[in-house]
């Protein structure tokens, strides 16, 4: 049965539509427009209790029950535990997908984020002091990335949701003002996995 993905065009919501398009799932998309306050509508609220896209309901759930589930990392482990894939089972693959993923969600995420928030401000005096620290950490954190994957072709070893995770906030990495030609790994990276079908699918899906 189809699953259902309520998302808007942001990097957490590209996150879940590259991961459907690289399982193979069916599913189909509900656009919550975050710019217009939709994620505030109480039908919304009730599969995503902190108001954040994106969400999705598997009407074939655990023992085939229906299940929403919220939080873009959760969402990633639901779906490749659904489907087995990108996800090892167990071993040090599997440990190192979930620490990557939570980087992302803890650091490489959050930070890029508040760039891009400030970036936004009119004012040069309330820009200042928050780009000044939060872009630090954004470069910061594309140094670590960059280290890891001059190791492996991958954050986990294989493909994994890590890099799914990932993915969503390297592709805004024009909007925070970060040169992927300073991180050759990087660079390499993303090229990689954007020439991916999956991975163009679930950028080309529309989500606005």
């Amino acid at each position: 049965m189809t699953i259902q993905l309520f998302a808007f065009d942001t990097p957490n919501g590209r996150k879940i539509s590259v991961a459907l398009e690289e399982m193979g799932l069916p599913y189909t998309v509900k656009v919550i427009d975050i710019t217009k306050d939709d994620q505030f509508a109480p039908e919304f609220l009730k599969i995503s209790p902190n108001n954040k896209i994106p969400a999705i309901v598997d009407p074939q759930g655990p023992e085939g029950h229906p299940v929403s589930v919220f939080e873009s990392g959760a969402i990633l482990i639901y779906l490749a535990e659904k489907t087995g894939q990108f996800l090892a089972p167990k071993g040090p693959q599997r440990i190192a997908a979930l620490e990557w993923l939570m980087f992302q969600m803890g650091g490489f995420g959050p930070m890029p984020g508040q760039v891009h928030h400030f970036l936004g401000l009119q004012n040069e005096d309330d820009q200042r002091y928050g780009l000044k620290r939060y872009m630090a950490e954004t470069l910061r954190l594309y140094g670590v990335m960059d280290k890891r994957l001059s190791q492996q072709a991958f954050f986990a070893g294989d493909l994994s949701i890590a890099d799914f995770a990932i993915l969503g906030w390297v592709w805004r990495h024009s909007r925070h003002k970060v040169d992927l030609a300073h991180y050759p790994n990087v660079k390499r990276w993303y090229d990689t996995l954007m020439a991916r079908p999956g991975v163009q699918r679930g950028f080309a899906v529309a989500l606005r």
